[in-house]
């Protein structure tokens, strides 16, 4: 019977060795010369080698909940839409009270000036 996952054992060693094998040879063969370009900040405005608990703005925190609700929320959609004609008025109106509550989170966070940037 443990035979049967003899195939799956061997595939993760090879992956295993494989990714080890190439972090290191990426670590090894990687260019190490900061330059002003990278030293610089990028997207998000920050020194990028400051210390990790130096305090910032909580509309950021707002902005990626923001993106991350809306997100999960076209992924859900996207099934549903599809098998629609298969789950009926219980799968309609449980999508419906699904996408209540996440206006309700998207007003809320628009009430609080989360969107408004100065």
């Amino acid at each position: 019977m443990l035979e049967e996952y003899l195939p799956i054992l061997l595939f993760l060693i090879v992956s295993l060795i494989f990714s080890v094998g190439a972090l290191s040879l990426s670590f090894v063969l990687s260019p190490k010369k900061p330059n002003d370009e990278k030293l610089s900040p990028y997207e998000c405005g920050f020194e990028p080698f400051d210390d990790a608990r130096t305090k910032f703005d909580i509309r950021f925190y707002l902005v990626a909940l923001l993106f991350i609700i809306f997100d999960l929320e076209v992924a859900f959609l996207f099934p549903w839409a599809i098998s629609l004609e298969n789950i009926g008025l219980f799968g309609y109106f449980s999508m419906m009270i699904f996408l209540i509550i996440l206006t309700i989170g998207f007003i809320y966070e628009w009430k609080k000036g989360a969107l408004e940037w100065e």
